[in-house]
Protein backbone atom coordinates (compact mmCIF):
# COMPACT_ATOMS: atom_id res chain seq x y z
CA UNK A 1 0.00 0.00 0.00
CA UNK A 2 1.50 3.35 -1.05
CA UNK A 3 1.32 6.60 0.91
CA UNK A 4 -1.85 7.86 -0.77
CA UNK A 5 -3.64 4.53 -0.40
CA UNK A 6 -2.71 4.57 3.29
CA UNK A 7 -4.20 8.05 3.72
CA UNK A 8 -7.40 7.01 1.96
CA UNK A 9 -7.69 3.97 4.21
CA UNK A 10 -7.17 6.16 7.29
CA UNK A 11 -9.88 8.57 6.13
CA UNK A 12 -12.37 5.73 5.65
CA UNK A 13 -11.30 4.08 8.93
CA UNK A 14 -11.81 7.34 10.87
CA UNK A 15 -14.91 7.94 8.70
CA UNK A 16 -15.09 11.58 9.74
CA UNK A 17 -12.88 14.42 8.58
CA UNK A 18 -13.09 17.53 10.78
CA UNK A 19 -12.37 20.77 8.95
CA UNK A 20 -11.97 24.28 10.30
CA UNK A 21 -10.22 27.64 10.01
CA UNK A 22 -9.58 30.41 12.48
CA UNK A 23 -7.56 33.53 11.80
CA UNK A 24 -5.99 33.30 15.26
CA UNK A 25 -2.86 31.15 15.32
CA UNK A 26 -3.30 30.10 18.97
CA UNK A 27 -6.93 29.12 18.44
CA UNK A 28 -5.98 27.06 15.38
CA UNK A 29 -3.34 25.20 17.39
CA UNK A 30 -5.56 24.65 20.42
CA UNK A 31 -8.39 23.25 18.28
CA UNK A 32 -5.92 20.86 16.69
CA UNK A 33 -4.86 19.68 20.17
CA UNK A 34 -8.50 19.23 21.19
CA UNK A 35 -9.32 17.16 18.10
CA UNK A 36 -6.22 15.05 18.61
CA UNK A 37 -7.05 14.48 22.28
CA UNK A 38 -10.49 13.22 21.18
CA UNK A 39 -8.86 10.58 18.98
CA UNK A 40 -8.91 12.37 15.62
CA UNK A 41 -5.92 11.46 13.45
CA UNK A 42 -6.80 13.28 10.21
CA UNK A 43 -7.75 16.95 10.00
CA UNK A 44 -8.45 19.33 7.14
CA UNK A 45 -7.42 22.93 7.74
CA UNK A 46 -9.23 25.33 5.44
CA UNK A 47 -7.28 27.81 3.35
CA UNK A 48 -9.44 30.85 4.03
CA UNK A 49 -7.91 34.20 4.72
CA UNK A 50 -4.42 35.64 4.86
CA UNK A 51 -3.53 33.97 8.16
CA UNK A 52 -4.12 30.44 6.84
CA UNK A 53 -0.60 29.72 5.58
CA UNK A 54 1.15 30.96 8.74
CA UNK A 55 -1.27 29.04 10.93
CA UNK A 56 -0.91 25.88 8.89
CA UNK A 57 2.89 26.08 9.06
CA UNK A 58 2.68 26.33 12.87
CA UNK A 59 0.22 23.41 12.94
CA UNK A 60 2.64 21.26 10.93
CA UNK A 61 5.42 22.13 13.40
CA UNK A 62 3.17 21.21 16.34
CA UNK A 63 2.20 17.96 14.65
CA UNK A 64 5.82 17.08 13.96
CA UNK A 65 6.82 17.64 17.58
CA UNK A 66 3.81 16.27 19.46
CA UNK A 67 1.48 14.33 17.13
CA UNK A 68 3.56 12.16 14.79
CA UNK A 69 0.60 9.98 13.78
CA UNK A 70 -1.60 12.93 12.71
CA UNK A 71 -2.25 13.62 9.03
CA UNK A 72 -2.86 17.26 8.12
CA UNK A 73 -4.67 18.11 4.92
CA UNK A 74 -5.33 21.52 3.41
CA UNK A 75 -8.71 22.47 1.97
CA UNK A 76 -10.09 25.17 -0.33
CA UNK A 77 -7.19 24.87 -2.76
CA UNK A 78 -8.26 26.59 -5.97
CA UNK A 79 -5.13 26.93 -8.10
CA UNK A 80 -1.68 25.48 -8.77
CA UNK A 81 0.16 28.16 -6.79
CA UNK A 82 -1.87 27.46 -3.65
CA UNK A 83 -1.24 23.75 -4.07
CA UNK A 84 2.51 24.22 -4.45
CA UNK A 85 2.70 26.57 -1.46
CA UNK A 86 0.92 24.17 0.89
CA UNK A 87 2.76 21.09 -0.33
CA UNK A 88 5.99 22.95 0.51
CA UNK A 89 4.47 23.87 3.91
CA UNK A 90 4.00 20.18 4.73
CA UNK A 91 0.44 19.24 3.74
CA UNK A 92 -0.29 15.51 3.64
CA UNK A 93 -3.19 15.78 1.22
CA UNK A 94 -5.12 18.40 -0.76
CA UNK A 95 -8.87 19.01 -0.90
CA UNK A 96 -10.51 21.32 -3.44
CA UNK A 97 -13.99 22.86 -3.43
CA UNK A 98 -14.30 21.95 -7.12
CA UNK A 99 -12.47 19.99 -9.80
CA UNK A 100 -9.33 22.07 -10.44
CA UNK A 101 -7.22 20.45 -13.12
CA UNK A 102 -4.12 22.59 -12.54
CA UNK A 103 -4.14 21.44 -8.90
CA UNK A 104 -4.33 17.82 -10.09
CA UNK A 105 -1.15 18.35 -12.15
CA UNK A 106 0.77 19.80 -9.19
CA UNK A 107 -0.45 17.12 -6.80
CA UNK A 108 0.41 14.29 -9.20
CA UNK A 109 3.89 15.75 -9.74
CA UNK A 110 4.45 15.59 -5.97
CA UNK A 111 2.70 12.20 -5.58
CA UNK A 112 0.16 13.93 -3.32
CA UNK A 113 -3.38 12.74 -2.69
CA UNK A 114 -5.93 15.19 -4.09
CA UNK A 115 -9.66 15.10 -3.37
CA UNK A 116 -11.87 17.22 -5.65
CA UNK A 117 -15.24 18.69 -4.79
CA UNK A 118 -17.93 17.59 -7.24
CA UNK A 119 -21.64 18.30 -7.62
CA UNK A 120 -22.61 16.56 -10.86
CA UNK A 121 -22.08 13.14 -12.48
CA UNK A 122 -20.14 14.88 -15.27
CA UNK A 123 -17.67 16.36 -12.78
CA UNK A 124 -17.28 13.02 -11.02
CA UNK A 125 -16.62 11.26 -14.34
CA UNK A 126 -14.01 13.88 -15.26
CA UNK A 127 -12.37 13.55 -11.84
CA UNK A 128 -12.28 9.75 -12.10
CA UNK A 129 -10.74 9.96 -15.56
CA UNK A 130 -8.05 12.28 -14.16
CA UNK A 131 -7.21 9.69 -11.51
CA UNK A 132 -9.28 10.72 -8.49
CA UNK A 133 -9.79 7.99 -5.92
CA UNK A 134 -12.02 9.94 -3.55
CA UNK A 135 -14.73 12.53 -4.25
CA UNK A 136 -15.93 15.26 -1.92
CA UNK A 137 -19.66 15.71 -2.54
CA UNK A 138 -20.08 19.43 -2.10
CA UNK A 139 -22.25 21.08 -0.93
CA UNK A 140 -23.54 17.99 0.82
CA UNK A 141 -26.71 19.55 2.23
CA UNK A 142 -27.87 20.59 -1.24
CA UNK A 143 -27.06 17.25 -2.89
CA UNK A 144 -28.34 15.05 -0.06
CA UNK A 145 -28.10 11.28 0.53
CA UNK A 146 -30.57 10.55 -2.29
CA UNK A 147 -28.10 11.96 -4.82
CA UNK A 148 -25.41 9.67 -3.44
CA UNK A 149 -27.72 6.66 -3.59
CA UNK A 150 -28.68 7.53 -7.16
CA UNK A 151 -25.13 7.67 -8.53
CA UNK A 152 -23.29 5.14 -6.34
CA UNK A 153 -23.66 2.23 -8.77
CA UNK A 154 -22.06 4.31 -11.56
CA UNK A 155 -18.81 4.66 -9.62
CA UNK A 156 -17.99 1.35 -7.90
CA UNK A 157 -14.29 2.21 -7.61
CA UNK A 158 -14.64 5.67 -6.05
CA UNK A 159 -14.84 6.62 -2.38
CA UNK A 160 -17.31 9.39 -1.48
CA UNK A 161 -17.37 11.93 1.35
CA UNK A 162 -20.09 14.61 1.67
CA UNK A 163 -19.00 17.94 3.11
CA UNK A 164 -21.22 20.89 3.94
CA UNK A 165 -24.26 20.60 6.19
CA UNK A 166 -23.40 17.18 7.65
CA UNK A 167 -24.49 17.37 11.28
CA UNK A 168 -23.94 15.44 14.50
CA UNK A 169 -27.40 13.96 14.06
CA UNK A 170 -27.66 10.18 13.89
CA UNK A 171 -30.41 10.17 11.25
CA UNK A 172 -28.39 12.52 9.03
CA UNK A 173 -25.13 10.59 9.32
CA UNK A 174 -26.88 7.22 8.99
CA UNK A 175 -28.68 8.34 5.82
CA UNK A 176 -25.36 9.26 4.21
CA UNK A 177 -23.65 5.98 5.08
CA UNK A 178 -26.67 3.94 3.97
CA UNK A 179 -26.54 5.83 0.66
CA UNK A 180 -22.96 4.67 0.14
CA UNK A 181 -20.47 7.21 1.47
CA UNK A 182 -17.31 6.02 3.24
CA UNK A 183 -16.71 9.14 5.35
CA UNK A 184 -18.27 12.50 6.18
CA UNK A 185 -16.61 15.89 6.28
CA UNK A 186 -17.76 17.93 9.25
CA UNK A 187 -17.02 21.63 9.62
CA UNK A 188 -19.15 24.21 11.39
CA UNK A 189 -21.52 21.59 12.81
CA UNK A 190 -18.55 20.25 14.78
CA UNK A 191 -16.13 23.17 15.18
CA UNK A 192 -18.66 25.99 15.25
CA UNK A 193 -17.95 29.70 15.06
CA UNK A 194 -19.41 30.07 18.53
CA UNK A 195 -17.05 27.50 20.05
CA UNK A 196 -14.11 29.12 18.27
CA UNK A 197 -15.08 32.57 19.56
CA UNK A 198 -15.53 31.21 23.07
CA UNK A 199 -12.26 29.28 22.80
CA UNK A 200 -14.22 26.35 24.21
CA UNK A 201 -11.68 23.66 23.38
CA UNK A 202 -13.04 21.16 25.92
CA UNK A 203 -16.43 21.26 24.19
CA UNK A 204 -14.78 20.80 20.80
CA UNK A 205 -12.92 17.77 22.17
CA UNK A 206 -16.15 16.40 23.65
CA UNK A 207 -18.07 16.84 20.38
CA UNK A 208 -15.26 15.30 18.33
CA UNK A 209 -15.37 12.27 20.61
CA UNK A 210 -19.14 12.06 20.11
CA UNK A 211 -18.66 12.30 16.35
CA UNK A 212 -16.20 9.39 16.35
CA UNK A 213 -18.63 7.29 18.42
CA UNK A 214 -21.51 8.23 16.11
CA UNK A 215 -19.81 7.25 12.86
CA UNK A 216 -18.53 4.01 14.40
CA UNK A 217 -22.04 3.16 15.56
CA UNK A 218 -23.55 3.96 12.16
CA UNK A 219 -20.86 2.00 10.29
CA UNK A 220 -21.55 -1.08 12.45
Amino acid sequence: MNKNETILKKITDQAILPLYFDADETVSLEVLKALYAAGIRLVEYTNRGEAALNNFTKMVALRNSEMPDLLLGIGTIKNAQMATTYIEAGADFIICPGLVEEVVEVADKHDMLWIPGCMTPSEIIRAENLGAKMIKLFPGDILGPKFMAGIKSLFPNLIFMPTGGVSLDKDNVEAWFKAGVSAVGMGSKLVSKQLLQEKNYSKIQEMAGQAIELVNEVKR
